[in-house]
């Protein structure tokens, strides 16, 4: 099926270390083939995608591929998003998930062959999901604010993914992540944060080895963090992971990387709207797999 209107692609070529930049003729053409002829944008730094995005709608492009990892995903969103509005009502977008990890994938049921990504792009219904809204602070305490696809998180999550950025990934997401948070866990210092859902404050502190607050229900290479987030339900699922030494987390993996995360004693569900964090210490966060800041964070559903 060829899709009406212009296609723009926003490719990272950078992503899955450096693979997606080596193979994109072989699979430029796939596309060609399956899609019809294509405006093609490469991102060269952080934040790329966005203006890239951006320049596809203001050229006419209906339909936007996002070619890279979540953090590709992530910054085409943030060019399809203004003032917590569309810019273009009527564009779509979809993903070739070609990163490291690639965690949104799996919650949209997406395989990770790059053939049958391809045919989903080709053949697959447009469909409205919800997307976060995220305000932090950056590294040098300015007010920032990023919208989110997948999954925002705070703790262990955003200090594992400020050790990976920009490095070279051999492994495959899970085996990265795991390998990274292990080796950082037994320095790593449980948080104290206080919790605030839908205006309601919980009550005392977490010491938290980390939060996710989940729009998909994957992260850290198929964790399955927040199993009962729903795409488009207007809610946000939150994880809350207590303070765990280096053997709990050995010993449990298996259960902590299944959708019976839930039953593990030290990890807590909340659903909400809106979700705020606070902390008297330096609590990193991440954004769909980024490093972006830290703590104080607030996330909003946009439905």
């Amino acid at each position: 099926m060829k899709h009406a209107g212009k296609i723009g692609v926003v490719v990272n070529p950078h992503s899955g270390s450096g693979r997606t930049g080596k193979q994109w003729p072989a699979i430029a053409r796939a596309l060609e083939e399956k899609l019809g002829p294509l405006t093609v944008m490469f991102t060269e730094s952080g934040g790329g995608g966005a203006v890239c995005a951006r320049e596809l709608l203001r050229a006419s492009c209906k339909f936007l591929v996002a070619v890279g990892g979540d953090g590709t995903t992530n910054e085409v969103v943030n060019g399809f998003i203004e003032n917590d509005e569309p810019v273009c009502g009527d564009a779509c977008l979809g993903i070739l998930p070609l990163g490291t990890g690639s965690d949104f994938r799996r919650s949209l049921e997406i395989g990770g062959d790059v053939g049958g990504a391809i045919d989903v792009l080709a053949t697959g219904a447009p469909a409205r999901i919800d997307v976060g809204k995220a305000t932090f602070r950056a590294e040098d305490g300015s007010p920032r604010t990023r919208y989110f696809v997948n999954v925002a998180s705070f703790g262990l999550g955003g200090e594992v993914a400020l050790r990976l950025e920009g490095a070279q990934r051999r492994w495959g997401g899970k085996a990265t992540f795991l390998w990274t948070a292990s080796r950082m866990l037994p320095g790593h210092r449980a948080k104290r944060v206080r919790l605030e859902l839908d205006g309601e404050v919980l009550p005392g502190e977490f010491r938290i080895t980390n939060v996710a607050i989940g729009n998909g229900k994957f992260h850290g290479g198929g964790m399955h963090f927040c199993p009962r987030a729903v795409l488009n339900d207007g809610i946000l699922e939150i994880t809350v992971i207590d303070r765990l030494g280096i053997l709990e987390l050995l010993r449990n993996l298996k259960l902590l990387y299944s959708d019976d995360i839930y039953r593990h004693p030290k990890v807590h569900p909340f659903r909400a709207r809106r979700v705020v964090a606070e902390s008297d210490e330096v609590t990193r966060v991440e954004i769909d797999g980024e490093p972006l800041g830290r703590l104080p964070f607030e996330a909003t559903a946009l439905p």
